[in-house]
């Protein structure tokens, strides 16, 4: 015989759900709903939806096992066969008994399996963002080398040192660069719609249409936002469809299938109605994320903390001082040092081919702000004509960008024709690692402007000046020419407030793919 709840489940299940954007009974408000002590019936076993986990997240988790697997034992395995020519050569273990290579081997991959999945670097809430997922990794392998060392030296196993300057080294390496090949494949498939979250945003509308045009801007963010629930009215917001208002978040969940619910703050959501909305997705075991006003800051600068069972957000202040600062130096030195040395064959030709291009210096300098508003002499190779300077007010002002602090043309016709092929892959930047090597530049930090673009700045765009200019930087490998002002702004005090030096590495890294493969976006 069904049960009556069996019935009503079987019910729902038939029934059409209805498009979104149809209007739906009023459920009640969260007025309602917060003076409403009882909490809300759990559904049980018959009632109880399916999981909203989408398939992809447990797939991509089997592909990124399977592929660390593959490379530990890959790594190995090729050091057993290179660096000690046979697997069966025994270990010295002088108080037990003889143990082949390969055993010990099998038991170091095991081991570096369990550490991989012991401290999550495949959990689903950071694999594919930020650097988190990369740092786990490193601790992993860390954790793997001094267990081993520790087991060695009390057990008096004498293994070979090559195990800790080779094998280890190569495969972290290894795991990090499949990881990193992993994430461009999954963010292909995002920014085509596929392998997302399908998300509701709850709040007020201010901040539901804040918390969605910053997802729009990142197309790989991972999240498809399919609708909203807020009580401000049944009109879209940023071209999202509203669902109905607080009250109606099981159901609108359910009509949509949204996997997601990203909670921003409002002052009708009290904690009440925080609480019952959690049952409710616990209940449908949603996803629960909470967006609090709190924009462009780094995962680094932000600890939670639990007091008196809220959970209080602590936010970590940028600094860029003492040893950091001592740091960052000593890396531009020995970085510039080593690409000029690198590039001087390029930047003889690119002199020679300036020269035989057509008349005016080699070399050209420009008077550029500084960090703390200092002025200093910006070198680059020549890509314009000799007069570009003269040329540039009447330019802006037919393009009516002379109040913008981002002076650049479109089809700039001052460039050259060894220009355009010299700015497309930036090697008109090249001498500036001159400017990073005497002090004035870094190689990684805000673009530096004149003092006509300065000029032009509001209060929030002088935080530029708090760091060194930087031959490349955060927008640059972002959009370059493409960017608007205010999302080149964004991006610079972003990497002002977020500073890193793990930052620092990724965005030389993406500027040698920006350098190699330009698109459309340089000029």
């Amino acid at each position: 015989m069904t049960r009556p709840s069996e019935r009503a489940s079987e019910s729902r299940r038939r029934s059409p759900s209805p498009a979104v954007g149809v209007e739906e009974p009023d459920s009640g408000s969260s007025a309602d709903i917060a003076r409403s002590e009882a909490a809300p019936p759990a559904l049980n076993a018959a009632e109880a939806v399916k999981r909203r986990e989408p398939p992809w997240v447990r797939r991509y988790a089997s592909r990124l096992f399977y592929s660390d697997a593959a490379v530990v034992a890959g790594t190995l395995l090729s050091y057993a066969l290179i660096a000690l020519n046979q697997l069966t050569q025994p270990v010295s273990w002088p108080d037990g008994p003889s143990i082949p290579y390969w055993v010990l081997l099998t038991l170091l991959g095991v081991l570096w399996l369990l550490a991989l999945d012991a401290l999550d670097t495949r959990d689903r809430h950071m694999v594919g963002h930020g650097i988190t997922e990369y740092r786990r990794i490193v601790n992993a392998t860390l954790v793997v080398f001094a267990v081993v060392v520790a087991v060695a030296f009390f057990v008096r196993i004498d293994i070979a040192r090559s195990v800790f300057i080779v094998a280890l080294p190569i495969g972290l390496v290894a795991l990090l660069l499949s990881r990193w090949l992993w994430r461009q494949w999954l963010r292909r498939r995002q920014r085509r719609g596929s392998y997302v979250y399908r998300a509701i945003i709850v709040g007020e509308r201010s901040k539901v249409a804040h918390i969605a045009q910053q997802i729009r801007r990142a197309p790989d963010s991972g999240y498809v936002i399919v609708g909203a629930l807020t009580n401000g009215g049944d009109e879209a917001v940023a071209g999202i469809p509203i669902l109905g208002d607080f009250a109606a978040a099981g159901d609108a969940v359910d009509r949509v299938g949204a996997d997601t619910l990203i909670v921003a703050e409002s002052d009708q959501l009290d904690p009440v109605t925080m609480r019952r909305l959690g049952w409710e997705m616990a209940d449908r075991d949603v996803n629960w994320v909470v967006a609090p006003a709190l924009t462009d800051v780094a995962g680094p600068r932000i600890h939670a903390r639990p007091v008196a069972g809220l959970p209080l957000v602590h936010v970590d202040f940028p600094t860029l001082e003492g040893y950091k600062r001592f740091a960052k130096r000593a890396f531009d030195i020995i970085g510039s040092s080593l690409l000029i040395l690198f590039f001087s064959p390029v930047m003889v030709v690119t002199a020679i081919a300036i020269r035989i291009d057509g008349p005016g210096p080699i070399i050209y300098r420009q008077q550029r702000i500084g960090r703390g508003g200092r002025e200093f002499g910006m070198v680059k190779f020549r890509s314009m004509v000799a007069d570009a300077d003269d040329q540039l007010a009447s330019l802006l002002d037919v393009q009516g960008t002379t109040d913008e602090p981002l002076f650049k043309v479109t089809d700039d016709p001052r460039i050259t024709r060894v220009g355009r092929v010299l700015r497309k892959h930036s090697i008109d930047e090249l001498p500036q690692l001159f400017n990073v090597f005497v002090g004035q530049m870094s190689l990684v930090g805000p673009r530096p402007q004149r003092a006509a673009e300065v000029a032009l700045y509001d209060d929030d765009a002088h935080r530029r000046m708090l760091v060194k200019p930087g031959m490349s930087g955060l927008w640059q490998v972002s959009g370059r020419s493409r960017l608007t002002w205010e999302d080149a702004l964004r991006l610079d005090l972003y990497y002002v407030e977020n500073w890193s030096f793990t930052q620092d590495i990724q965005i030389l890294f993406r500027t040698i793919g920006a350098v190699v493969a330009p698109g459309e976006s340089a000029h």
